[in-house]
Order: C-alpha cells, then sequence, then structure tokens
C-alpha cells in the first residue's frame, strides 16, 4: 500500500520538475540530459522520503559530537534508474533551530527551516556542521535555522568507500621532486593503475554509482525527508558544484542557496582542467605566504625576501630527503603540510615557526604539523577513495599518460609548488574502471531561481576565483560577494564581518546585494613564535 502511495505521490513531484521547464513542454535540457528514469527515480525515492522522515536520536559513537547534535540515517538509491532496487543509507545530523534572538532572549526568532550544508571535498564529511550554531558569527541563524549537516554517499558510515588498506594508506617518509624523474614517473603510474584497481574491486559495480549527479539526486531525497518543500542549502568548494547541478536539475525545488569558494561549473573543466587551473592558482598563494613570512623576517629569520624563503624551505626539503624529521616526514610530508598553508591564512604562523625551527635544530613541531597519524589513516583513505571516485567518474579524463605529462611539464616550469602533488593524486582517473558520466551544463535563465548568494575570495587558489565569475555568469538572478586580495578558502562565517553581513541577510531575510558587493579584506595573520612554557606559538611582540 505504501509503494502505491509512494509512487503516486512521486508522479506528482516529477510533474512538480517538469513544470519548472522553458514552454513547449520539454523538460530543461540539462534535466533531461541528467535521464529520465534517474528523473523519476528521484522522484519515488523523494515520495518515500517524505512519507518516512528521518528518526533523529543520538549519534553513533566515535563521531565525538555533543547531546545536543542528534542523528538519523536516511535511506537512497544507489541506482536512481532502480529506485525500488538496492538502497544505502546515509547518516545526517541535526540541532534544532534555537528560536532565540541571541541579542534579546526574550524575542523570539520565527523558524525558516532547515539549513542544510556540505563541505565539499569531494570526500568531506558534514556530520560536524549543526555545531557551528554555538559561534557569534552564527547564532543568528541557527536561531531562524534547524542546521543539517550529513556524510555524503561513500563518506565515514554512509555506504562508505575504500580503495586500499588504510595502515599502508600514508606510510611515510614520501619524496616530492619538483622535476621528477621518468623512473620516478613510472613508478607513480604504477601506483595510480594499482590505486584504480583496487577501487574497482573493492567496490564492485557499485563504483559507477558514486558520483555528483547522484549527490544532487540525494540533497533532493534529503530535501523531503526533512519535511522542506524547498530547500536552503550552503555549499563549500566541491559543495558548490553538487549545488549547482542541483539548481540545475531542480530548480523548482530551491529556496536561498549559498555557494562559498566556487567550482568552476563548465562542463570542459570538470575535471582535469580544473585541477590544472588549481595548480596554477596554488603558486600565487605559496607566492603570497612567502611574502609573508619576508615581512617578519625579524620574527623567523628565514630570509627578507621570498627567494630567500624559498631557498630556506628548499633546504629544508633536502635536508629530510636525507634524513626525515621523527623518520617519517620527508619532502612530501613537507609539501602536504606547506599546501595547507595555502588553503587557510591562519596556518601561515604555524607553518613559518616550523620551518624556523626545524632549520635551526629542532625538528619537533614540523613533525607534530607535518606527520600522518595513525589513528586518522581510515578516515584519509575514506576521503581519498570519495574524493576520486566522484571525480574520476564526474567526467572524461585523459587516458594517455602522455597527455597528463605534456600537460604538466609546461605548468611545472611556471608553477612546480603544487603541480605535480596534483597530478599523483588524480592519476588514477587515467586507468578508472567505471563508467564515466557526461557533465551536466550548469545554467539557470532569468526568472528559473530564486536569487542565489556566491561569496568568493579574489586570491583562493583551491577553488580560484574565475570559477566564481563563471557560475555567477551562469546563473541568472545570482549575486557575487567578493573579498577583495584575500585568499582563505572558504569564507562564510569566518572573521570578515563584511561577508558575513551578506550572509547573514541572505540567509534570514532573502536579499542580495545586487549583482555585484565587494569586501575588504580579513586582516593578515600575526606572526607567533615560540612559547617554550607552554610548549605553544604566541604573538610576537
Amino acid at each position: 500500500m505504501r509503494t502505491a502511495a509512494v509512487h503516486a505521490a512521486a508522479g506528482s513531484l516529477l510533474l512538480t520538475t517538469l513544470a519548472a521547464a522553458p514552454a513547449g513542454g520539454a523538460p530543461h535540457p540539462p534535466a533531461a540530459a541528467a535521464g529520465a528514469a534517474e528523473l523519476r527515480g528521484t522522484a519515488v525515492a523523494a515520495a518515500r522520503a517524505a512519507d518516512e522522515g528521518i528518526d533523529f536520536g543520538p549519534c553513533p559513537g566515535g563521531q565525538e559530537l555533543p547531546g545536543t547534535v542528534r542523528c538519523g540515517t536516511l535511506r537512497v538509491p544507489l541506482d536512481y534508474a532502480r529506485p525500488d532496487g538496492r538502497r544505502i543509507e546515509l547518516t545526517v545530523s541535526r540541532v534544532r533551530a534555537t528560536g532565540k534572538d541571541p541579542d534579546n532572549d526574550r524575542r523570539k526568532v520565527p523558524r525558516q527551516g532547515a539549513l542544510v550544508h556540505n563541505p565539499g571535498g569531494p570526500g568531506a564529511d558534514g556530520l560536524y556542521f549543526p555545531m557551528t550554531g554555538v559561534l557569534p558569527e552564527w547564532k543568528r541563524v541557527a536561531a531562524a535555522y534547524d542546521l543539517v549537516g550529513y556524510a555524503p554517499r561513500g563518506v565515514g558510515r554512509s555506504a562508505p568507500l575504500s580503495c586500499t588498506d588504510p595502515g599502508t594508506f600514508a606510510e611515510g617518509p614520501a619524496e616530492a621532486p619538483v622535476h621528477p624523474s621518468p623512473a620516478y614517473k613510472r613508478e607513480r603510474v604504477a601506483r595510480a593503475k594499482a590505486y584504480a584497481r583496487g577501487c574497482a574491486e573493492r567496490a564492485g559495480d557499485a563504483l559507477r554509482h558514486y558520483h555528483s549527479l547522484n549527490n544532487a539526486r540525494d540533497l533532493d531525497v534529503l530535501r523531503a525527508a526533512l519535511g522542506e518543500n524547498r530547500l536552503t542549502f550552503f555549499g563549500a568548494s566541491y559543495g558548490t558544484y553538487f549545488g549547482a547541478l542541483y539548481a540545475t536539475m531542480f530548480p523548482s525545488h530551491v529556496r536561498r542557496m549559498v555557494f562559498d569558494s566556487a567550482v568552476d561549473p563548465a562542463p570542459q573543466e570538470i575535471w582535469y582542467r580544473n585541477n590544472l587551473d588549481q595548480s596554477a592558482a596554488f603558486e600565487d598563494r605559496w607566492a603570497d605566504f612567502r611574502a609573508w613570512v619576508a615581512r617578519h623576517d625579524d620574527v623567523y629569520g628565514l630570509g627578507g625576501t621570498a627567494r630567500k624563503v624559498q631557498d630556506a624551505y628548499d633546504r629544508a626539503s633536502a635536508r629530510l630527503a636525507e634524513e626525515p624529521a621523527g623518520g617519517r616526514v620527508g619532502p612530501g610530508q613537507l609539501q602536504a603540510a606547506f599546501l595547507r598553508a595555502g588553503y587557510y591564512d591562519d596556518h601561515w604562523p604555524h607553518r613559518a615557526h616550523a620551518l624556523s625551527a626545524y632549520l635551526k635544530g629542532d625538528p619537533g613541531p614540523l613533525v607534530e604539523q607535518a606527520q600522518a597519524y595513525p589513528q586518522a589513516a581510515a578516515e584519509a583513505e575514506n576521503a581519498r577513495a570519495v574524493y576520486l571516485a566522484v571525480e574520476c567518474n564526474d567526467g572524461p579524463w585523459p587516458t594517455d599518460w602522455a597527455v597528463w605529462d605534456r600537460d604538466n611539464t609546461r605548468l611545472a616550469r611556471r608553477a612546480p609548488f603544487e603541480t605535480w602533488a596534483n597530478v599523483w593524486t588524480n592519476l588514477p582517473c587515467a586507468y578508472w574502471r567505471a563508467p564515466r558520466q557526461r557533465p551536466l551544463d550548469v545554467r539557470a535563465g532569468s526568472g528559473e531561481l530564486p536569487p542565489t548568494l556566491i561569496l568568493a575570495a579574489e586570491r583562493d587558489a583551491a577553488t580560484p576565483y574565475d570559477g566564481a565569475l563563471e557560475l555567477h555568469r551562469r546563473l541568472a538572478g545570482s549575486a557575487l560577494v567578493t573579498e577583495r586580495d584575500a585568499g582563505s578558502h572558504g569564507i562564510a562565517g569566518g572573521p570578515n564581518a563584511c561577508v558575513n553581513g551578506h550572509l547573514e541577510a541572505y540567509l534570514l531575510t532573502g536579499r542580495v546585494p545586487g549583482r555585484r558587493a565587494s569586501c575588504a579584506p580579513r586582516p593578515e595573520p600575526e606572526p607567533r613564535t615560540a612559547d617554550r612554557r607552554a610548549g605553544k606559538v604566541r604573538p610576537a611582540v
């Protein structure tokens, strides 16, 4: 009886989706390209989820979530073309709207529904998002919205993916040659082939179903399970991409959408060219970091110019190649640690202190910051498996190593810092054994969507600013807020009050600042020195 009701409701939902199509009765071309069977399957799954809901209770052990956060599971089809076939469970977390004005306890705030978040990746776990409601920057939003996070398919407890033994995943020390030899390249090609083979063998036929189109469909099923007629969504980094897919596939289901640090959604960019663009952008961020360290040579003693800071880094890398710090930190771990400084300005003082201390004979801070921790190996291996499954499945990749070698050898001449590390991360996609999806043409014409909000830092390297401009062009009615001359990745709810003001105004009232607005950059981080008494770093005075 429930099945019949679900399929009847699904027909209604399908008609609602098609009603948002352009005149003439045909569905929006990108939605049609996504497959009529999957479209109907999503409607079936959403109707079933609306009927079943989510039974929230205590969160699973090991998540380290406070008792105020409640968790439940959502069942979604593995294959949306077969909605009555195998289903997988996604873990969902929630904190209810407080309903209290943080500035006036006596004033009640009307609930506006659920705000669903995805932190990116692919492969990042969003279960911790509801905890942000206690932060000052989020209290007004938390008063009006249930804060909802979830682990996307493949992540954590949500039908987890694994491609190799976590115990051997993050073994160190590792090399990081700026000019890799032919022998080293052959070794990395062999490792990429083995990794791709491991993914196929461990996941089997299910591997083909871990991709961004299904992440967007899962999001619509989650919307229905939460009892929301229209979705309010906050996606960061990769979350902006499948959020944009969602807006293209289900425009009538959108209430409000925030795209923080936007991926370039152009089909030809998914994902090989996006990674080339990222490697080029990280060279600029690496230069930003070195210039900052040079301005604080009195604190760190790494040189008064960016070139001298580079020389200091190169000396450390060469020394680590001869004798890894702590037996586990080699040039590869050094590069990975300093790559994170390209994501977030607040890492700069810690990384600069660690490099300075290491070159002065104290490897402790560097080992602490750069080593891989065995207890986190399973989580890191799972995150990489999901990252590669999604990106490799999402679109075409060159299958000839000669193309990768040509493009990245050329790029590395002007952007050596991240180029080859990025290649080794993504190279399994050249030898992937699951079928590829065809990227959708993300697009919304005038009046097809309510206003949406795009947030971007002008010097962001992980998602270069051109991606925000492209998304802005493709979504009619979108507003773009730019943090000028700044490069931290993910700017919503951070230290920039101007950015947060636009975010709050949009989520609480739906108001956007016209087509474009800009904010002055956040302050640069303060340099820090070692505090031997506390074993920490402290502000320099």
